[in-house]
């Protein structure tokens, strides 16, 4: 009984509690998103597709992923604007019910410029979602919740991530790569309905919605490019456990694939179980949003830091946990920080910028750190990515300071 007790007391409840107190369009626009993010089962097998369907080389998917990478970044750009304009339900319903029709149409183009121009305008419509959102889930939310709401959503994406791709290779094995495409298709038409029944603004309850008479923009906040410029080094840092690392794990360790999926596979159970609990644990402290970034971030430097140090297999396991800690701390308290700057002014712009950062870390992260390896080995590679880390350390340091200063100058006026 004693140990029933402590169990309930000490891990049932604080996980309960954890998810208790979140507004019911918080709760459906994390749906919104599962549907939408394990719908998008395509782009793990867009490789796969291009070589073995449409006969392309390596060299031609690289530059066609390097359209897929722009055409996100142009997308969260025109996303962040549109809302600013029009509204975040307006963009979040165009972009989920064009993105439909345009992943069922993107299997009717052939030749290398058509697909690279179609893979540019699918990530530019489909991607101006990313700011919408936020925005949205910014007005849904309590101020106190803020941080929890974004954790949800990063709980649905993280799901709806793990069920795409076992879900699309069953839908290629039974049946083919058009099926695929339809069925991605079909989820994102399926999410917009959604999203037009239960969060349409007659029906919708905001929390927190900012109506600022004189926004400013983001673009002039240079508090918040020195946020920006964090945010891309840690991208940077970030990425590698998703391009070098494994390859690191398969060349130095001799990992097999499914060995290598196991460990990644960590990365996703860890956070699935304790990203809520730990960030209601770390809302209670008395760390600034900041603070708790700089904590995440030098846990993933220590991840990297222990690979350089150390040949023994049991600190791949170790390393993997030390970055899923340190991304359940750096992505949530990041993101909320972002939404909180964005009452100052334009919150589309805001929130763009904010993705935008980890669209140039994808873009140049992935390649930089692959050319590293290949010229200077897996070692230097991690010299390079800790160094960044701890860059981006140093310019949270200063966007603390700079915070202090900004508090200072508010309580003279």
């Amino acid at each position: 009984m004693v140990i029933n007790g402590f169990v309930y007391n000490k891990i049932i409840k604080p996980y309960y509690e954890a998810f208790t107190g979140l507004s019911k369009e918080v709760w459906w626009l994390a749906l919104i998103t599962l549907i939408n993010r394990a719908g998008t089962m395509v782009i793990p097998f867009l490789s796969l597709y291009l070589t073995q369907n449409e006969g392309f080389s390596l060299s031609q998917v690289g530059w066609i992923m390097t359209a897929f990478g722009l055409g996100s970044l142009i997308g969260t750009w025109i996303g962040g604007k549109l809302t600013d304009a029009i509204g975040y339900y307006k963009v979040m319903a165009f972009s989920l019910s064009v993105a439909g029709i345009m992943f069922v149409s993107i299997q009717f183009l052939h030749g290398f410029y058509p697909i690279c121009a179609g893979i540019f305008l699918l990530m530019a419509v489909a991607d101006m979602f990313r700011p919408a959102v936020f925005v949205a889930l910014s007005a849904y939310s309590k101020p106190e919740n803020k941080t929890r709401s974004v954790t949800l959503i990063r709980l649905a994406i993280n799901l709806g991530f793990s069920l795409g791709p076992a879900v699309g290779g069953l839908i290629i094995t039974g049946l083919s790569y058009s099926a695929l495409f339809w069925v991605d298709g079909t989820t994102c038409i399926l999410a917009s309905i959604l999203l037009l029944w239960v969060l349409n603004p007659k029906k919708a309850r905001t929390l927190d919605e900012v109506k600022n008479a004189n926004p400013k923009s983001a673009y002039t906040d240079t508090t918040y490019w020195i946020f920006f410029a964090g945010l891309v080094l840690f991208g940077f840092t970030f990425v590698q456990y998703f391009s070098t690392v494994p390859l690191f794990y398969k060349e130095i360790h001799q990992l097999s694939e499914s060995q290598i999926g196991l460990v990644l596979a960590l990365n996703g159970f860890l956070i699935f179980a304790f990203e809520m609990p730990l960030i209601k644990y770390f809302e209670s402290r008395s760390f600034s949003m900041v603070e708790n970034m700089v904590i995440g971030i030098v846990l993933i430097c220590l991840s990297f830091v222990l690979l350089i140090i150390s040949s023994w297999a049991g600190i791949l396991i170790i390393g993997m946990i030390l970055m899923t800690f340190g991304e359940m701390l750096a992505f949530p308290f990041s993101n909320a920080f972002a939404m909180k700057r964005a009452k100052r002014g334009n919150q589309g712009e805001y929130m763009a910028l904010y993705s935008i950062a980890f669209s140039v870390s994808h873009i140049f992260g992935h390649n930089t750190g692959m050319q590293f390896v290949d010229r200077f080995g897996f070692d230097n590679t991690w010299y390079l990515t800790a160094g960044m880390a701890a860059l981006s350390i140093l310019f949270l340091f200063i966007l603390k300071r700079r915070l202090r200063s900004e508090a200072v100058e508010i309580e003279k006026t």
